[in-house]
């Protein structure tokens, strides 16, 4: 089949990066062909190796955006979606299978004033999680386009329903692990724990609360010799800010490194098998209904994670991946930690 992968989302890195990587290396593995459409401007962060039709319309950004600015954006970004729409549906003789990899609810209610609405061939939405806010709204939308039946939505959760409801036009299927895709990752049991390093990575945002994190760790009663490398990329001036000032607060303390990159493709790989065990003790209830991207490259790189126990409780509870502390809580965070670690050996 020939399948078109419509992407409007600029990040400076991250998941959605790879999990496009994951969709296009799957479906060719079965022998599919796959092609992006992009905005004009769109910016590709890795080279999948496909081929690229540009569309009409600016691909807009949240970064740096906040307050007015921000919902300037995202009327932008509504105005550009119909034309974009518009322009797929013109290019459907092109593709046997249109996905929109990572979609809301807004991305259906827009397709109900557009023509794209009525595409002859199927039309899959992919979206990584459903809150209960946007909950009926998502369902209105889908029920509105339940008259054609070559629209799709596919929600990655952990339940097979959406709190109790179910639709014959939206499928639930568990997230995807991302895995070493270009490099050999070593056997873990053969990795030697005698200087344990952990890994704080991912997207930096003020939310995560990493300050309170770094006083936990360093006031620590270890056993044995430890490590904290803190990764971060940001999209917000705001976030690189603060990122920086704690990167000079913190500069020269034994036992912590730091590095403000955004990293993609071998080099997050690495990244990730140079550490023994990933921490991501950040708390939001956002995390109940959104799958975690670090917790699922923890599971595909097979290292032990740290996180609080509202960060994909379903996972927690069928698997012992790692250990869960109270959501907020710094001083269960602390007891955790140090158990993680002086216990490590005997866990892992």
């Amino acid at each position: 089949m020939r399948l078109a992968i419509f992407e409007n989302i600029m990040t400076p890195g991250g998941h959605e990066v790879e999990f496009n990587r994951i969709l296009v290396e799957e479906f060719r593995a079965l022998g599919h062909s796959v092609e992006f459409y992009v905005p004009q401007n769109f910016i590709f962060q890795f080279d999948y190796q496909t081929p690229v039709t540009k569309l009409k319309g600016d691909a807009v950004t949240y970064t740096n955006s906040r307050g007015l600015k921000k919902i300037i954006a995202a009327v932008r970004r509504e105005i550009n979606r119909q034309r974009w729409y518009s322009q797929l549906f013109d290019a459907q003789g092109n593709f046997d299978a249109l996905i929109i990899p990572t979609s809301t609810y807004r991305y259906l209610r827009a397709l109900n004033h557009s023509v794209l609405r009525k595409i002859s061939v199927p039309l899959i939405f992919i979206l990584h999680g459903i809150n209960p806010t946007e909950a009926p709204k998502f369902l209105a939308a889908a029920d509105k386009l339940s008259a054609n039946k070559n629209i799709k939505s596919v929600v990655l959760t952990f339940s097979d329903n959406i709190f109790g409801e179910r639709r014959d036009n939206i499928f639930t299927v568990y997230p995807p692990t991302y895995t070493a895709r270009d490099l050999k990752p070593p056997d873990p049991l053969s990795l030697t724990t005698d200087h344990l390093k952990i890994g704080f990575f991912g997207q930096y945002r003020r939310e995560k609360n990493l300050r309170g994190l770094l006083e936990v760790y360093l006031n620590g009663n270890y056993t044995r010799k430890v490590e904290l490398q803190v990764q971060g990329s940001t999209m917000h001036e705001e976030d690189a800010q603060d990122f920086e000032e704690i990167i000079k607060q913190y500069q020269g303390v034994e036992g912590l490194s730091f590095l403000h990159k955004g990293l993609i493709g071998a080099e997050w790989q690495q990244a990730i098998m140079n550490v023994n065990a990933l921490l991501m003790p950040y708390s939001s209830p956002r995390y109940r209904y959104h799958w975690g991207g670090m917790l699922f490259t923890a599971i595909g790189f097979g290292k032990p994670v740290v996180a609080s126990n509202d960060m994909n409780p379903e996972v927690f509870k069928l698997y012992r991946v790692g250990e869960t502390f109270e959501s907020g809580n710094l001083n269960d965070l602390s007891r955790v930690l140090e158990t993680f670690i002086n216990d490590f050996d005997k866990n892992f």
